[in-house]
């Protein structure tokens, strides 16, 4: 460890960020520069301890607890303390191939086990891993990264995180890798799902860019399935990943749904991205200016939801949950460490509309009944009524309605972000890939094939809607894989 009495001098002391006030009115990223020396004496925080609980990656009660990557976290934690920044980054980078984009969209299961967080504050992890990358890429101690050529093709199909990742693994062991995206950009979720202020689209053209001087090679505005059949990769490369992501939104069926003014969050987001990387010169932008925005769902898209809106200019803007607001602390009885702490944490764009409103925009134990529109077909309200949580005859968690809590919402635009049911059809249906219970794509965590030889899948595709830190993890494994089956062994570790 750096300081062996480190965690006991030093208070945890998170990163700052701008001043709601100020950073709603423009783009950028939210974050402020540290001072080194606060830096290292964050990392003298960490207890290096016997078992580290912080790098676990491990399922507990159905969520996550540690660092589904492994990061050696101990380790560069005492390098940064001692000032060996280099080396920092080199241990960073033997398991993390994209830690700039994981320090700042992480929700950081990491912290959520830290030793330290059991008594008191835990390390702050996710901060001094931005850091070091950060530095690494200043000092130009990143470069393209190409193994000896093997003469084998991979076809990778998505260029989210687990594409990249997989992309990213593949050509550092000599394969020629290419990569179909449909959309106009490479970066998959991570260029249209989360917002500039959270990550900078600067962030992801860097590693992109970077990626092509490796040899990777990206094809944009192609959808496998459509522009070129699926078959015809499988066909032509040694090998396909399909890392095409859970991309099928969930939708809500009530009535009005189908109202001018209804959208998903990710179509909201993705176009409000859009518009700003092309200078505004898009047709289908969605604005928020002036009207009175509900928000169906909670969770990251939610948050990035009202803070786009409240950058729009939106009236007002609330946002619905159906299930009950989380304990201020975790509930020891219930929700013991090492698990994911369970705790209401308020976000950035809660944050912003606090100081906008004087209130959190989130409404708990609420569900959305119908949604009402004028004679052009436009939303105008929204109707919920209160429900609670109970056991029915079975032993089932179901909502009861609360009897007399309806309420009628005034509303121009509402956003659905309540999650996703798993990947598109077109590409399973035409090779005939087998699906699990919940439609992602069948393959087993330990190989990652399909039942189709030669095709493989990773990321949100095979688990269902979840990290990005898990897409980056599965897309290595993926491509570890891959690598075994192309050349009888692998050192992807």
């Amino acid at each position: 460890m750096g300081k062996a009495t480190g965690f006991l001098e030093y208070e945890r002391v998170d990163p700052k960020k701008r001043a709601p006030e100020e950073r709603i009115q423009d783009w950028q990223e939210i974050k402020l520069p540290r001072d080194p020396e606060v830096i290292k004496t964050q990392g003298a925080r960490c207890m290096n301890c016997g078992v580290p609980f912080c790098n676990g990656g491990v399922m507990l009660n159905g969520m996550v607890s540690g660092c589904p990557l492994h990061n050696l976290i101990p380790d560069w934690n005492e390098l940064i303390y001692k000032g060996q920044w280099e080396e920092a980054y080199r241990r960073l980078s033997r398991t993390s191939p994209f830690p700039e984009f994981t320090s700042r969209v992480c929700p950081a299961p990491c912290e959520g086990a830290c030793t330290e967080g059991y008594i008191m504050e835990p390390v702050t992890i996710n901060c001094i891993e931005y850091e070091i990358i950060e530095k690494a890429f200043a000092e130009g101690w990143i470069k393209p990264r190409k193994g000896k050529a093997t003469g084998k093709k991979v076809a990778v199909v998505g260029s989210g995180p687990a594409g990249l990742s997989a992309a990213h693994y593949l050509n550092a062991v000599g394969h020629e890798v290419t990569v179909y995206e449909r959309s106009d950009r490479p970066g998959g979720l991570l260029m249209y799902g989360i917002p500039n202020m959270k990550l900078e689209k600067t962030v992801v053209e860097r590693r992109i860019n970077l990626m092509k001087e490796s040899g990777i090679q990206f094809v944009l505005n192609t959808e496998i399935g459509k522009d070129i059949p699926a078959q015809d990769l499988v066909n032509q490369y040694d090998a396909v990943v399909l890392c095409t992501g859970a991309t099928k939104a969930r939708g809500l069926n009530v009535e009005g749904h189908e109202l001018q003014g209804v959208h998903f969050a990710v179509d909201f987001l993705k176009v409000n991205t859009q518009c700003l990387l092309d200078d505004n010169q898009k047709d289908n932008f969605i604005s928020a200016r002036g009207k009175k925005v509900i928000i169906i769902g909670g969770g990251d898209t939610g948050t990035d939801c009202v803070a786009t809106a409240i950058r729009h200019g939106c009236k007002s803007v609330h946002q619905f949950e159906i299930m009950s607001e989380p304990p201020f602390k975790r509930i020891e009885a219930t929700n013991p460490w090492p698990e994911w702490p369970i705790k209401l944490k308020v976000d950035y764009g809660q944050e912003e509309a606090i100081s906008l409103y004087g209130k959190d925009p989130r409404h708990y134990l609420i569900n959305t009944k119908k949604i009402v529109g004028n004679e052009q077909g436009e939303v105008k309200e929204v109707h919920t009524a209160d429900i609670n949580w109970i056991k029915d005859s079975s032993g089932r968690i179901v909502p009861q309605e609360v009897p007399g809590s309806e309420k009628v919402w005034e509303a121009d635009l509402v956003l659905l972000a309540m999650g996703f049911l798993g990947p598109e059809d077109t590409i399973p249906d035409e090779l005939k890939l087998e699906r699990d219970a919940r439609s992602n794509l069948k393959a087993e965590y330990k190989d990652f094939e399909t039942n189709m030889e030669k095709v493989f899948t990773a990321g949100d595709a095979r688990r269902g809607q979840s990290l990005a830190v898990w897409a980056i993890q599965e897309g290595k494994l993926a491509a570890r894989e891959v690598d075994k089956y192309l050349m009888g062994k692998s050192s992807i570790r």
